[in-house]
């Protein structure tokens, strides 16, 4: 006996919403981390005539370097999510067409 498989075109539907969702906090993730945690140079300190403050300095890198990890990070979750939302969408019409041509043929259309 030959097995049936139905796909549930409403839970599809629904990953789509919520892969949107995390689109739109990702987005916002992406913005937050790029213009909300800018830091000046001499934020943490600043050389004084003569005197250099490399511990300063030091932090500002460090800081620089993990906003900038950190905007990397968010951005490929975001094109990872944004694929997947993606090739989603594009089974869910593809199964739907297939519904509807499967419905047509049997009514004899």
């Amino acid at each position: 006996m030959a097995e049936q498989y139905r796909v549930d075109l409403s839970a599809l539907e629904e990953t789509i919403r919520k892969l949107n969702g995390i689109l739109k906090d990702l987005g916002n993730a992406h913005a937050d981390s790029r213009y909300k945690t800018s830091m000046s140079p001499n934020a943490l300190g600043a050389d004084a005539a003569g005197a250099s403050f490399i511990e300063a300095r030091k932090l500002t890198n460090a800081h620089t370097d993990m906003k900038n990890a950190i905007e990397s990070i968010v951005g490929h979750l975001h094109d990872v999510t944004d694929k997947f939302g993606t090739k989603t969408r594009k089974v869910h019409g593809n199964y739907q067409n297939q519904e509807a041509d499967t419905a047509a043929n049997m009514s004899g259309s």
